[in-house]
């Protein structure tokens, strides 16, 4: 069977009510796209779990999608907090515990390496320990001294944004390097949205850059653009307007509701939601070929 689908039937299989959901990328490469996805099929009970939450998921927050979320770092970066979040954590309303950056990816190397839990150096972040249970120190059986020890992280599904993939799930990535391996092989299922679907022999044709193998892939979707107001590196930039626009519509809440309406609720697909944006954003927001040097990897 294929693996290609569409992103709604992807979401419609594998995302339920009351799942930990692992939406990866760092600074580019967010799965937006996934996200709009989720909100629309009106999922509900989810634990969000994401290094940087950025606005994507103070969007399914707000749309009523999480109990919980579990994170390192949060705010819209470059502009300031995260006011849904922000306020819906101090109210009571949401579910948290919070982490070091170091330690969250550590919580996903255990999960994906299959180890009951991984150790870290002690750090100066003590404060985190008091806040969160989590955390547990345990003594070094070689040294005697004490190390930090977190557990694993294992999301139900793991949503990950690529440049490229074949239509098996070998996924190509490159600029930026976030968790997106890491998640990927800690979740119990992958969906994979992708700028573009390449033959085989592309993959092959450049093996080490393949983060993530297609024997982890449940679902292959060819989403453009999915990573929109994040960027993807070589296809478009970040669009900082829009993170500046975001601040100004979360001061209320009757502007949030709205823009989901417009911006979520009513647009089918990722397709139309680009269209929307219009002709002006997508100059804006274009990019010029920088290429990379050719790679000799020799011939037998």
């Amino acid at each position: 069977m294929t693996k290609l689908t569409t992103l709604t039937e992807a979401v419609a299989s594998y995302v339920k009510d009351g799942d930990t959901i692992y939406a990866a990328g760092f600074t580019h490469l967010i799965p937006f796209a996934a996200g709009h996805e989720i909100i629309r099929q009106g999922r509900k009970d989810l634990t969000l779990a994401r290094a940087t939450p950025d606005l994507i998921y103070e969007m399914m927050v707000a749309a009523g999608c999480a109990k919980k979320i579990i994170f390192s770092y949060i705010g819209n970066p470059g502009v300031g907090s995260l006011r849904i979040i922000r306020a819906e954590l101090e109210a009571g309303h949401l579910e948290w515990e919070e982490y070091s950056h170091f330690s969250m990816i550590c919580r996903l190397q255990a999960g994906a390496s299959g180890l009951p839990f991984m150790p870290m150096n002690q750090t100066a972040a003590t404060d985190l320990e008091h806040a969160n249970p989590q955390y547990r120190r345990v003594k070094d059986p070689y040294t005697g001294r004490e190390v930090v020890v977190v557990p694993p992280l294992l999301p139900d599904v793991a949503i990950v944004h690529v440049q490229r993939c074949d239509a098996n799930g070998n996924a190509q990535i490159w600029g930026i390097i976030g968790e997106q391996k890491e998640a990927a092989f800690a979740a119990k299922h992958v969906i994979l949205t992708t700028e573009e679907i390449v033959d085989e022999s592309v993959i092959r044709s450049d093996p080490n850059r393949t983060v993530i193998p297609d024997f982890i892939v449940d679902a292959v979707c060819l989403v453009p653009y999915a990573s929109h107001p994040s960027y993807t590196q070589g296809y478009y930039d970040r669009d900082n307007t829009f993170y500046l626009e975001w601040d100004k519509v979360t001061e209320d809440p009757a502007r949030v509701k709205a823009w989901l309406d417009e911006w979520v609720y009513g647009v089918k697909d990722r397709a139309e939601y680009w269209i929307k944006l219009g002709a002006d954003v997508h100059k804006r927001l274009e990019v010029k070929p920088r290429l990379a040097a050719p790679v000799n990897y020799g011939d037998y």
